[in-house]
């Protein structure tokens, strides 16, 4: 067992001799496993953090445990037919239905609702173009779990007496009152004066789309200034997660019930939430996945090439060596095991160098870009794995044919 042992340490400790005995080579060797690892696990790392990234913004615009009933709402991917026959089928979401589910959904925390559209808003010389105006109930505010960073959000009275004031976004704020309070002050929209009663927190953007351009009005304000035949939606939140999904159900047969559908009969309604968008993004980042994962994966066999180049030009190099070691009797299966060992350890300590790069060049993505980099376990042992096995695969040919060399003819060719 002590020579079994031994055999292995003077294996590893020649292959350690041979590579740093030509370090320029071993480096021009291992850049291929080098960047087919760092390609890896970068790739893995811009999946999760774009995945990450998308339901950060999704849970900042729709707030947890909440779902919304609408004419149309999107919920999954549908053929252009099935979302014609739903365009046909479903019809306006009312005043009175959203009061009905109101009254009828036991097991929702809370429920609102709201209506949206586009206009340009002009202050004082500026303009801000496509601006998105949300007529709200005063409950929306925690439905969509908002922050309030100055004043407040509209109150229940203010809906109930369709009063004069609004919130903005923090995009207007900057625009329209750089370096002042804009509590108190006015804007116009549509030609009617609004007093600002608070500015929303800030919440970025996602894919170039700003999601603080927006003003918030009661609704009954906002179908005075824009008519009440835009479109009205339901906005529903479960106390917990483990309601969720009874609160939707019951917020779904309240409307049914309203709509007298019996049985069988198709909703006339959209409903998504906020698990189905989850599982939208996480679908979207898995076919990424799928996708560019065994591209990457192939520069990790464009570098297990080079390295068995390499070992075949080491074997030449070192016919010598092998005649001397098989004279003084190492066996066929130590000769190969020794060029084995050696061409693993130069891909795992490519792997290594590979992970190290990732490291950084993740830090730089994430420096100079919203979406953070999240280096995952899986897309590391994946790119060593295949790394070390490339390593093994890529020996195999140059170690036979090292552990075949008759020792006398390898002698004479010193």
């Amino acid at each position: 067992m002590k020579s079994f042992h031994s055999f292995y340490v003077d294996a590893t400790r020649i292959a350690l001799q041979s590579i740093f005995a030509h370090k320029l080579r071993a480096f021009l060797t291992l850049i291929g496993i080098i960047i087919g690892v760092a390609s890896v696990v970068v790739v893995g790392a811009a999946i999760s953090g774009l995945n990450s990234y998308v339901m950060e913004k999704i849970t900042a615009v729709l707030g947890v445990n909440h779902f919304m009933i609408a004419r149309m709402a999107y919920n999954g991917r549908v053929s252009d037919e099935v979302w014609e026959q739903r365009n046909r089928r479903n019809k306006r979401i009312e005043w009175e239905e959203y009061e009905w589910v109101r009254n009828n959904c036991g097991a929702c925390e809370s429920v609102g609702a709201q209506m949206d559209t586009g206009t340009d808003i002009k202050h004082e010389g500026e303009e801000m173009l496509g601006t998105r105006v949300a007529g709200v109930t005063a409950n929306m505010v925690d439905i969509e779990d908002k922050t309030i960073a100055e004043g407040r959000y509209i109150l229940s009275q203010e809906v109930d007496t369709a009063a004069m004031v609004c919130v903005i976004g923090m995009d207007l704020r900057e625009k329209f009152f750089p370096g002042l309070d804009p509590l108190g002050k006015q804007i116009n929209i549509r030609g009617m004066p609004l007093r600002i009663v608070g500015v929303e927190e800030k919440r970025g953007s996602m894919f170039g789309q700003s999601f603080d351009k927006i003003v918030y009005l009661p609704l009954t304000t906002f179908r005075k200034v824009f008519g009440a035949r835009q479109g009205l939606q339901i906005h529903g939140k479960a106390s917990n997660r483990a309601q969720f999904q009874t609160a939707i159900e019951d917020a779904r047969i309240a409307l049914r019930n309203r709509r007298q559908l019996l049985g069988t009969e198709e909703d006339t309604f959209g409903l998504v939430n906020t698990d189905d968008v989850n599982s939208d993004v996480d679908q979207f980042t898995g076919a990424i996945a799928m996708v560019v994962t065994p591209i990457t994966l192939i520069s990790l066999v464009v570098g297990g090439i080079v390295v068995m180049n390499i070992m075949l030009v080491s074997v030449t190099e070192r016919t010598f060596e092998i005649g001397l070691r098989k004279a003084l009797g190492a066996t066929r299966k130590q000769i190969l095991l020794q060029f084995l060992i050696e061409s693993s350890l130069l891909c795992a300590l490519g792997g290594v160098l590979g992970l190290l790069l990732s490291a950084g060049l993740s830090w730089v993505i994430s420096a100079t870009t919203p979406i953070p980099m999240t280096i995952t376990l899986i897309y590391i042992l994946l790119s060593l794995f295949v790394s070390s096995v490339i390593g093994v695969v890529a020996g195999i040919y140059p170690a036979f044919k090292a552990a075949r060399l008759d020792p006398i003819i390898a002698l004479t060719k010193n």
